[in-house]
């Protein structure tokens, strides 16, 4: 698949129309899609909210709607389902979590309870259940550190298995699975080493061979795939780019080619994002596309920070809070990466 050199109207993000799909989309409440994503729509929040904060469109958006709805997907043990009326799950947990952070509303949970929660989920051999049920996953045990360093309660769990037990996911090739011996995916592979980074563990990573790993995944289309042989799909721009990012070593692919790949996969009539040009918009890779391009710090985005995936400002707050709290024990755990998502070779690796 060829990208056009001219990209005609798709040559910027298209603020305003993409702004507009998000809000759009948040509005239809009699369609099928609105029904058939109701199992994870905790997560498209944050999705649609977080793309508009990175447009600087938060506004846009009923912050009180937004957070009393988030609210009402909360249960007694701390944990939130993905829409009121389901069962807690630690990924629709991580995602209310993040949507309270972008909207500096924490204050109205009870951040002890949610930890213990999250501390439940997890195994003696360091690994987290994804809920009472017990699929064990990768992206779990990123999502545990992820909760627990917006909440300031590293301490809830113990971070050292949680270490063990993503290094014993590592791969020959550098790369991670969702299990010990499972093959390596993008999608792994970032949630492995933003967990490590989260831990100020990433001297774990091999960083030049698993930077490697993730530059191979650039396609000719430029545009990045998950895993070898597999199709260029515009969510990858984060998953590999955040990586990257967090590795010092954005600058290992090309990123122009990137960027005008997640540009030309916009709807110029509609807005919105496509996993690759010309298919049909979704607000997972909106976000996902203008994150990607926020990493590479393209014109006009607020910068978005590779481990948090929230907004780099959201971050500051987040660490202010804690500091003028006078809570020091997990302060590095909540540092700003700005200098990891420029992707600029002086960044440090960790590695």
């Amino acid at each position: 698949m060829a990208v056009p050199s001219d990209l005609g109207e798709r040559a910027e993000v298209l603020v305003e129309k993409h702004a507009e799909y998000i809000i759009g989309f948040s509005q239809q409440t009699d369609t099928f899609e609105y029904y058939a994503t109701e199992h994870f729509r905790l997560s498209g929040v944050y999705w649609g909210a977080t793309a508009l904060a990175t447009l600087g469109r938060l506004h846009l958006l009923d912050a009180e709607a937004t957070v009393a709805w988030t609210l009402s997907c909360r249960h007694e043990n701390g944990g939130f389902g993905g829409s009121p009326r389901h069962d807690p799950h630690l990924l629709y947990t991580t995602s209310a979590v993040q949507l309270l952070a972008l909207y500096d509303r924490l204050d109205l949970i009870d951040a002890d309870a949610t930890a213990a929660y999250v501390a439940g989920l997890q195994q003696p051999n360091g690994s987290f259940a994804g809920d009472e049920w017990g699929e064990i996953d990768t992206r779990f045990s990123y999502c545990a550190l992820l909760t627990l360093s917006i909440l300031d309660r590293m301490a809830a769990v113990n971070v050292p298995e949680t270490v063990s037990y993503v290094v014993s996911c590592r791969n020959f090739d550098g790369g991670f699975g969702c299990n010990p011996g499972d093959e390596t995916h993008a999608g792994q592979v970032f949630c492995c080493v933003a967990a490590l980074a989260l831990a100020d563990s990433l001297h774990e990573v091999d960083g030049d061979l698993l930077s490697w790993w993730l530059a191979e995944r650039q396609t000719d289309s430029g545009g990045l795939n998950g895993r070898p042989e597999k199709l260029q799909d515009v969510c990858y721009s984060w998953w590999c780019l955040s990586a990257l990012s967090l590795l010092g070593r954005t600058h290992w692919i090309d990123r122009a080619k990137l960027s005008a790949f997640i540009l030309y996969s916009q709807d110029e009539h509609e807005g919105g994002i496509s996993d690759r040009p010309e298919d049909m918009c979704d607000v997972y890779h909106t976000f996902f596309g203008i994150a990607g391009l926020s990493l590479m710090q393209h014109p006009g985005l607020v910068p978005i920070d590779p481990m948090y995936a929230l907004p780099l400002e959201t971050v500051e707050r987040l660490r202010a809070h804690r500091q003028g709290a006078g809570k020091s024990a997990d302060t590095a755990a909540v540092t700003s990466t700005a200098s990891r998502a420029t992707g600029s070779p002086e960044a440090p690796g960790g590695c």
